[in-house]
């Protein structure tokens, strides 16, 4: 599976399960619209961290990278290459 569909996945298991992965656009803005809170960005970051083997509390982070699945999965793919 893409790195987008894992990320859809799990935002839908841990903050969204009345949505299917067809009704989540990849550039809707989990925090904007409340998919996603303040405590569910932390749960989400460190997902991110310990799927993907990134070190996250070491990189320098904004909510603004952690906005959409789009925006996540940009994240993922510098972190991997930096």
């Amino acid at each position: 599976m893409s790195v987008e569909g894992d990320i859809t996945r799990f935002i839908i298991t841990s903050f969204a399960s009345d949505v299917s992965s067809d009704e989540l656009p990849a550039d809707l803005d989990l925090l904007d619209t409340g998919v996603v809170d303040s405590l569910g960005l932390l749960r989400l970051i460190a997902w991110v961290g310990d799927e993907y083997g990134i070190p996250v509390m070491e990189k320098d982070i904004s909510p603004a990278q952690f906005s959409s699945v789009d925006s996540i999965a940009e994240f993922i793919r510098e972190a991997r290459f930096v």
